[in-house]
């Protein structure tokens, strides 16, 4: 599974127009389900993002991670993230796991957060959505279950 993690004071998701998720402070993640991904990457991606020191200290050091500071997690299903752009002009999705195999892995995903106590909100999966936030920061990084980064 590939995450981009975004920190961010706040953000929303509308699905087909309607709100579907909102969180005050706390981590958006973009997720990617590749083919082939398993239960064991699900469960590697929630503990990374549950466990990520890039929450400040007093001394402005990344020392906390969301789940220390109380804040929340907002998990919007992104394919895209799985696109290969190597090579023309237009994105080779082959790589992303088709819907039947992308969507427990993202609820998966979902779940493992909630197990960490987070509060968890979500875009709804093969929707077209419109995702709003504040990056706070801007503090971004890119996680890949098949790296280990």
């Amino acid at each position: 599974m590939r995450a981009v993690v975004q920190r961010v004071r706040r953000a929303s998701v509308l699905s087909e127009g309607r709100p579907s998720g909102t969180i005050g402070r706390g981590l958006l993640i973009l997720a990617g389900v590749e083919s082939g991904d398993t239960d064991r990457d699900a469960e590697w991606l929630g503990k990374k993002c549950s466990e990520l020191r890039i929450f400040e200290n007093e001394t402005g050091r990344f020392d906390r991670s969301v789940m220390e500071t109380g804040g929340e997690a907002l998990v919007v299903s992104q394919f895209t993230l799985l696109g290969d752009c190597k090579r023309g002009r237009r994105p080779d999705f082959t790589a992303a796991a088709g819907p039947e195999e992308a969507e427990p892995l993202i609820e998966k995903l979902i779940a493992r957060l909630r197990a960490s106590g987070l509060s968890v909100a979500s875009g709804v999966f093969r929707t077209s959505m419109e995702v709003e936030l504040i990056n706070d920061g801007p503090v971004t990084l890119i996680l890949d279950s098949r790296s280990g980064a």
